[in-house]
């Protein structure tokens, strides 16, 4: 293998080498290394999980940096992490602590400085629920910032710091969470409330949520397991399309054309406080002819949800990207939508 070689780094287990791979273990290393390659004029790639990453088979031309940061400080129910502290790990600490906000987010792979870029959510919760502020490096002007998070521009899966993924080196996320005597946030995910045998806006045990949310991941093959292939993904590949009400009423024709006036597709409000209405892209790709283990070659749709596309084994970044360019099309050929993907694209486009 290259001594470069980043698919190791990656869930997928994709993607060729960098000219220049190093390990940041402190604030200061990792500062230092983007600030040395930027004089240099050298592109960086910056790695934490790897678990929303798409890298060209031909790799990264210039300087790749693991950051492998460590730093947790719980105080009260403020929770500071370093950058590249594993962010399941640090969900779980939450929950034995008694703390709420991020219980819904347990089992996500990655590490916690890429929370906030992608403003990482799931199962009713996000991120941006729960950050106050966001230390980061600015390459613009060469100084250590802290963002407060109405300076963090979040919105569903992005941020500032996705828009301009050239300026910020994040360093360390704070969070203020909830002492709720044990007990979890107000529930807002549907699925999550089934499971629990409860109606969504209760509480329950923080330890029975966590729980709940991580079988859940599981039976959908989003916690990192080595020997499932169906593990070897970037989670969920394309976002949850956001209509406006035109764009929404189009859909629903193009819907009844294709299955009947009696089918009504999954809608929920956009989160966004408009008049935009979320459907799912799931429900969008199953219906248009992708069910869950579809394709034959080395990528696939995940056997356990329709979301993920999976690395087999001998799959390269093409094969991957060639399946996804098939659901893109077939999905915008059947209901008129187009799917977004959801991980960081590097060296490639869809």
């Amino acid at each position: 293998m290259h001594p470069n070689a980043l698919a190791p780094y990656t869930t997928l287990r994709l993607g060729g080498p960098a000219d220049r791979l190093l390990t940041a273990r402190t604030d200061a290393e990792l500062v230092a290394a983007v600030r040395d390659a930027d004089r240099r004029g050298e592109p960086v790639l910056l790695l934490g999980g790897g678990s929303n990453l798409v890298i060209s088979d031909d790799g990264f031309p210039g300087t790749a940096i693991r950051i492998a940061t460590q730093g947790v400080s719980l105080r009260g129910t403020a929770l500071e992490l370093a950058a590249g502290e594993n962010w399941s790990e640090a969900v779980a600490a939450t929950v034995r602590a008694g703390l709420a906000g991020v219980e819904c987010l347990a089992g996500i792979p990655g590490s916690a400085g890429a929370t906030p870029i992608q403003n990482v959510g799931a199962y009713g919760q996000e991120v941006a629920g729960t950050i106050t502020e966001v230390v980061a490096y600015d390459r613009r002007s060469g100084e250590t910032v802290t963002l407060a998070r109405e300076e963090c521009a979040f919105s569903y899966r992005g941020s500032r710091f996705k828009e301009d993924p050239s300026r910020f080196v994040v360093l360390r996320v704070r969070f203020a969470l909830e002492d709720a005597a044990g007990m979890s946030a107000p529930l807002k995910y549907a699925e999550t409330a089934r499971a629990l045998g409860v109606e969504v806006g209760e509480r329950v045990p923080l330890e029975k949520a966590g729980a709940t949310v991580l079988a859940l991941r599981a039976g959908k093959g989003m916690v990192l397991d080595e020997s499932d292939h169906d593990t070897w993904s970037a989670g969920s590949f394309f976002t949850n399309p956001v209509l406006t009400p035109a764009e929404y009423a189009a859909f629903l024709d193009r819907v009844h054309d294709h299955l009947g006036p009696d089918t009504t597709p999954p809608a929920y409000p956009s989160g966004a406080g408009d008049d935009r209405t979320k459907t799912s892209a799931a429900w969008l790709i199953d219906k248009a002819g992708f069910p869950k283990g579809y394709g034959t070659g080395p990528a696939r749709i995940s056997t356990k949800h329709t979301l993920a596309l999976t690395n087999r084994g001998p799959a390269t970044t093409q094969d991957l990207l060639t399946l996804a360019r098939t659901i893109r099309t077939g999905v915008q050929h059947t209901f008129g939508v187009t799917l977004t993907n959801e991980p960081v694209m590097v060296g490639v486009e869809l």
